[in-house]
């Protein structure tokens, strides 16, 4: 029933090559380049925030007389499913719903500028359900009122089963217009054969005893809010001014040689030949490569709290067939579907019950298959504690293209200098 993960195929599937690409989109230059674009295109996110304004009459509004069509459209990820799609072929099976998926999300910033023209004509893009993450992009399809309102009545999976976590999202409170597709984390990895003891702080990154080992990530975003959970900062409140005395710590940490590099996605082979033995991680990479490279790195939430970054559900306004992509979404809230794509993908899952339904398949396996899907299932990179989800926190939030530049221009001479 269930396609089970093995060291092998988590390599084909490229799960950290695929995470960069999604990084791309809040990366260094991102910030700069896409706030200018937005500018000229009049989609600055200074609008009301609908999440805050959405009633239950204008829920109903949207979704009468709306119905199922039996066909869907689905745009996602590259290699975010198995690529036989077996979730979907049960829900074709199940509801005679045929799904056209394609993989056709590279990054945010060119999705939202391809798709950014039609909605604000109020035509269809030829997508009903689309997955969008967290971030700047997030919010300019939310301000300017390009995703539907979710009616939760037909949710009822969600309800039942998804993480509470979820309903506190800072760039969607009540998951408004979207319910997560799955998780990832930024934390702390290490190797506690070369730090000599375990990490648990974000002052390890800035302790003199790692001169020279310490590695930063160089997406902008990941730096700042490490910088400002040092500080005492909850990102998502913070302004100009947390911004720089969060650079100022930054700034301080670099001058002291105590940062060997701002890294990409080559932190982890850093990581792994020691030529760091502390950075900056995403929790994904690290799952993947103690399993299939039989490393013993550690990954750790630190105490001050770290990242969370989510990949969303959401259905443009204009969507042809937006019952259909409802179906769609409470049915992977189901446990058992929940479970089979979390045991391809890795990833953070959103349904906590899906943890018993892996170790259950899990039990009829045996030896290597057996083995990495008991990892996955007891994984707190896959299913986090409550403890650790309340240490988590989302991105800064930017209201305008102007408070995007400011932002890029605090932190990129830190990167850059």
């Amino acid at each position: 029933m269930f396609h089970r993960t093995t060291a092998d195929a988590s390599l084909l599937r490229g799960v950290t090559r695929r995470r960069l690409g999604r990084r791309d989109a809040l990366r260094l230059g991102g910030l700069t380049a896409l706030g200018t674009a937005l500018a000229a295109c009049g989609v600055d996110g200074t609008g009301n925030n609908p999440a805050a304004s959405v009633d239950a009459g204008a829920v109903a509004s949207f979704w009468e007389g709306k119905k199922q069509n039996g066909k869907l459209d689905f745009a996602n990820w590259p290699l975010y499913m198995d690529p036989e799609r077996p979730e979907l072929k049960r829900f074709t099976t199940r509801t005679g719903i045929q799904v056209n998926y394609q993989e056709v999300i590279q990054e945010m910033g060119p999705w939202f500028a391809k798709v950014q023209p039609q909605l604000s004509a109020k035509q269809a893009i030829g997508y009903d359900l689309m997955v969008i993450t967290n971030g700047i992009q997030f919010g300019q399809f939310r301000s300017a009122g390009f995703l539907a309102p979710l009616d939760h009545a037909r949710l009822p999976n969600v309800t039942a089963n998804a993480a509470g976590k979820y309903a506190q999202e800072s760039f969607d409170p009540g998951n408004v217009f979207s319910v997560p597709w799955a998780s990832g984390i930024t934390g702390i990895a290490y190797d506690p054969e070369r730090t000599g003891r375990e990490i648990t702080s974000l002052a390890d990154l800035w302790d003199p005893k790692f001169k020279g080992k310490v590695g930063m990530m160089s997406d902008l975003t990941e730096l700042a809010n490490f910088g400002l959970l040092a500080a005492g900062v909850k990102p998502g409140g913070s302004g100009e001014d947390d911004w720089r005395k969060a650079a100022a710590r930054l700034r301080k940490q670099k001058d002291a040689g105590i940062v060997r590099k701002y890294f990409e996605q080559d932190y982890v082979d850093a990581l792994g030949k020691g030529e760091v033995w502390i950075t900056q991680a995403w929790s994904g990479d690290i799952f993947q490569k103690n399993l299939s490279d039989g490393t013993n790195l550690k990954f750790v939430i630190p105490e001050e709290g770290g990242t969370i970054w989510t990949d969303n559900f959401a259905i443009p306004v204009t969507a042809a067939n937006p019952v259909d992509a409802l179906m769609l979404i409470d049915f992977f809230y189901e446990v058992e579907n929940a479970a089979a794509l979390a045991e391809y993908i890795n990833y953070v899952c959103p349904v906590p019950a899906a943890q018993a339904q892996i170790k259950r398949d899990a039990a009829k396996l045996s030896g290597t298959d057996r083995r990495d899907l008991e990892q996955v299932a007891s994984s707190p990179l896959v299913f986090p504690s409550a403890a650790d989800y309340a240490k988590l926190h989302y991105y800064v939030n930017f209201n305008t293209a102007e408070q995007q530049q400011t932002f890029s221009s605090i932190f990129e001479p830190i990167v850059l200098g």
